[in-house]
């Protein structure tokens, strides 16, 4: 987080910037991943900037850093994360649904014991990924790559045939499904040729973060939908009712309150759009609701 707040004193020095708790701190002071003053606090910011939150402490714990990970991600729907990876030859972007799938899925134990965790999507859901990945994609090299696990799972099979139709209305994209399997090894031979890849949350990720850094260095983006992108059609498939809130624009004549040494940084509205991508040390989330229109490295 150090390194980041120096890029960003650089980039956009009037940036306001409040600490306030996350992850395994918050936790410790107040029994909560994300209490609800942090929840409010990133709500009617512009953008959050966080760094990597878990702690081994926890990772058997009642109380997760993790889960405030996931409800941050839903209450704010920031259903896109942009993961660059770029050394050498490689120049890639893996785009990321975050709002869906397995870590948003029913779970639980059954009076046998059996432990479930559920992978579900609406097809709303894949259209507004795949419509964000393709706009990308036609803005770099026009190519698209949507991982998916078809031969299996009915979740993947319903992915594939909304990229599909998606891809209809981006002719100048060159699209290509590949599975995870073969997905992963082609990212560790040779990962130059991807250009975009589109994928749920629990694919991909680790492999391509690996290629330059370590997973938790890697900086990303999350983006919730905004007005510069095309949004989801409605004529084919109802839309499902929304359970988060939206983010919206702070007032800047009152200040939040701060939390020293916490590990997550809220920016509140400033005259500076929200800077762009870099590689600073740390693990970069943006959640803005309104500012920079794309993300560069």
């Amino acid at each position: 987080m150090a390194s980041a707040k120096r890029v960003l004193g650089a980039l956009a020095p009037d940036l306001e910037l409040v600490d306030l708790p996350f992850g395994g701190s918050a936790i410790r002071s107040h029994g909560d991943s994300l209490p609800a003053e942090t929840l409010e606090a990133c709500r009617s910011a512009d953008a959050v900037l966080k760094a990597p939150v878990g702690d081994p402490e926890f990772d058997a714990a009642e109380v997760r850093p993790e889960q405030g990970i996931l409800r941050l991600r839903g209450e704010l729907d920031v259903y896109t994360n942009l993961r660059p990876a770029s050394q050498g030859d490689v120049d890639m972007v893996i785009v990321r649904e975050l709002v869906g799938g397995l870590y948003f899925g029913a779970k639980g134990v059954r009076e046998d014991g059996t432990v479930f965790d559920t992978c579900e999507y609406h097809p709303s859901q894949v259209e507004r990924i795949a419509r964000r990945a393709f706009e990308l994609a036609r803005s770099r090299r026009g190519r698209l790559t949507s991982v998916d696990k078809a031969n299996i799972l009915e979740t993947s099979r319903m992915w594939r045939r909304v990229v599909a139709e998606v891809a209809a209305d981006y002719p100048d994209v060159e699209v290509e499904d590949m599975l995870v399997d073969n997905a992963a090894m082609q990212l560790a031979s040779s990962p130059e040729q991807f250009d975009v890849i589109v994928t749920e949350a629990s694919r991909t990720r680790p492999r391509c973060s690996a290629r330059p850094r370590s997973c938790s260095s890697t900086p990303s983006a999350e983006m919730p939908r905004r007005g510069a992108w095309k949004p989801p059609s409605t004529e084919r498939w109802p839309r499902p009712r929304r359970q988060t809130s939206a983010a919206r624009r702070a007032p800047t004549s009152s200040p939040r309150p701060s939390s020293q040494g916490s590990p997550i940084d809220v920016a509140p509205h400033s005259a500076y759009p929200v800077p762009s991508m870099t590689r600073a040390a740390e693990q970069l989330f943006f959640f803005p609701a309104f500012g920079a229109r794309s993300f560069t490295r």
